[in-house]
């Protein structure tokens, strides 16, 4: 089988730095205690699964926390845009030797431990993988073999994020699937009937 593995990228949870799109409706303390319910919740999908793991740290790597240092590999998330930061952590993926691997955030309250290993089947007979957000970006990016073009020049935080990276794949001659589309929760909207 080929070897697998999943990124995750979180922010530190630390008052005033996360969800601050939420937080301008809702107040710092309020978004700090959705993003850490939506942190557990990533948990909760994540640590069962039967792949590699790694949790990529926004600010600092955090040594005890919710992220078992038994289950989770720690790095911290590179310099510069959120492109550069995720091509950086799939080149890590790629060179330490992984020929299946997916990037989720910790933003998705739809996502589930199935939607993700479907991501990795897709990764069998396709080249590259998204799941699109229904609010234009992806939940979730597959890669078979290292491919720094898809994470250039996006206009990230946009709408165009997913639709523009679906080009990528079709401008570079990748046969590519796509997951079903899902929620983040950005701002007040999102959160919907959500209990977080």
């Amino acid at each position: 089988m080929a070897r697998r593995l999943l990124i995750i990228f979180v922010r530190n949870p630390l008052l005033g730095k996360v969800k601050t799109r939420l937080a301008a409706t809702v107040g710092n303390q309020r978004a700090l205690e959705i993003y850490q319910k939506l942190l557990e919740y990533t948990v909760d999908i994540t640590r069962t699964l039967p792949v590699d793991k790694v949790v990529f740290y926004s600010d600092f790597v955090a040594s005890k926390d919710i992220w078992e240092d038994t289950v989770y590999r720690k790095q911290l998330q590179s310099q510069g845009d959120l492109g550069q930061k995720i091509k950086s952590a799939f080149d890590f993926g790629f060179k330490s030797g992984y020929r299946r691997i997916c990037i989720i955030g910790s933003d998705c309250i739809e996502l589930t431990a199935e939607i993700i290993m479907e991501g990795f089947e897709q990764l069998s007979t396709y080249d590259a993988l998204l799941g699109p957000s229904r609010d234009g970006g992806y939940y979730l990016l597959g890669l078979n073999q290292m491919q720094g073009s898809v994470f250039e020049g996006k206009n990230w935080g946009t709408d165009s994020v997913a639709s523009d990276t679906v080009a990528d794949f079709k401008l570079l001659g990748l046969s590519y699937g796509l997951l079903r589309p899902l929620n983040d929760v950005d701002v007040e909207e999102d959160l919907g009937s959500y209990e977080l």
